[in-house]
């Protein structure tokens, strides 16, 4: 059973373990919006304090067997940590798709890693097979009540940072996080709201407080790797229905478009699942009125996909659009065509002439240009100009 003592017991503990992450207003994001970097933890995530909370809790036998755990990255770096630090064996079974740099960062705190084709429900599967072969003591990633106390804390934070917050936004995966959250926040200030958010790709804990019991949803690829679960936990389930006010999703591009926004207005990097809180804020999923925290639940994004990361954010947000028109095959046309482009105050970034396009009528051409522009509203004015001129938008 959870108990708001265990929370407190698991604050105390990890005192000098743990960071107490900064709690920051962000005002150029959102109106009332303050974000709780979990981010800046130790291990890039919120998951060495659950993780820690678990492993100092094993009996001595249990430790000595060596304890397992099933991750997409962030839990098994936590847990990597933790072990570490008590002289405990760690193996860590990740999904074979889990970014490099997770995987290489769980080596270096001295795990031993199993990769397993598929998603975090696969390397689940494979973890239990193990440790009920070897003997190891089995390291839940969220449906275990020590490592929901150890989440919690970051609840007794947030109240302790900004005692009159209102609102508070929580990426959803398995719901370790935000059961903790929920249930220490809902036991010392019942006013404040808890809404959880989850990748509309996955969306288990959401479809299953829908339907009022567990449901496993269909696997599909997200940039929010560290919620891709497909089945939430049972203890999670019940703490949600019970402590959180409402769960909403947000789909790959308003996470991209968080993702970015935390770069250039907080210069901080969040990974896609913890900016998923944001991009709620940001995109209408949540009210904004109410003196609101975002959980930034994690930093540990790939590099090699940040450069897509930021062009779908730019693409989101109106900063970067393609467009295709068909001009006249005669010379002097493409200038025409640059010249209305330039008035409009748009920066060309890349252009492609096609004279010999199969859609393209006889006698015209096909030109596709990616243009830089300031956002939505000066894509509406650039393509007014360009039809208002004659021009026909091909997409």
């Amino acid at each position: 059973m959870l108990t708001l003592d265990m929370i407190w017991d698991a604050q105390s503990a990890l005192r000098g373990i743990a960071r107490r992450t900064p709690l920051e207003n962000a005002p150029r994001i959102g109106k009332n919006l303050y974000i709780k970097a979990e981010n800046l933890q130790l291990t890039g995530s919120f998951k060495l304090r659950g993780g820690y909370n678990k492993i100092r809790s094993l009996a001595p036998e249990e430790a000595a067997r060596g304890v397992i755990a099933c991750s997409a990255g962030n839990h098994a770096q936590g847990i990597a940590l933790s072990a570490a630090k008590l002289g405990i064996r760690a193996i860590i079974c990740m999904p074979a798709g889990a970014p490099i740099s997770k995987v290489e960062a769980t080596r270096s705190y001295g795990a031993e890693v199993v990769l397993v084709p598929g998603v975090y429900d696969d390397t689940a599967r494979e973890a239990a097979r193990l440790a009920e072969e070897n003997g190891y003591t089995f390291a839940h990633p969220f449906d275990d009540a020590y490592v929901i106390a150890g989440q919690g804390t970051i609840g007794l934070e947030i109240l302790e940072q900004l005692p009159d917050v209102e609102q508070i936004v929580c990426p959803i995966g398995g719901g370790g996080l935000i059961s903790g959250i929920a249930f220490a926040v809902k036991s010392l200030k019942p006013s404040c709201q808890i809404v959880g958010v989850q990748a509309a790709q996955v969306g288990s804990m959401y479809e299953s407080v829908r339907m009022g019991k567990i449901v496993t949803v269909p696997d599909r690829d997200t940039i929010a790797d560290g919620i891709h679960v497909l089945t939430p936990g049972r203890l999670t389930f019940d703490l949600c229905r019970e402590y959180v006010d409402d769960i909403v999703t947000v789909n790959e591009d308003e996470i991209c478009a968080a993702m970015l926004s935390l770069m250039e207005n907080q210069k901080t990097v969040s990974e896609g699942a913890g900016a998923a809180s944001v991009a709620a804020c940001m995109f209408g999923k949540v009210d904004m009125d109410k003196k609101t925290v975002c959980v930034v639940s994690g930093g540990n994004v790939d590099v090699t996909t940040l450069s897509r990361v930021i062009t779908k954010g730019l693409v989101k947000s109106g900063r970067i659009v393609e467009l295709s028109v068909e001009v006249a095959d005669k010379p002097g046309s493409l200038i025409d065509l640059l010249q209305i482009v330039s008035q409009t105050g748009a920066n060309v970034v890349r252009i492609h002439h096609a004279r010999e396009d199969e859609h393209a009528a006889v006698g015209t051409c096909t030109v596709t240009m990616v243009l830089e522009t300031r956002d939505a509203e000066h894509v509406a004015h650039i393509k007014k100009s360009l039809l208002g001129r004659g021009y026909p938008l091909l997409n």
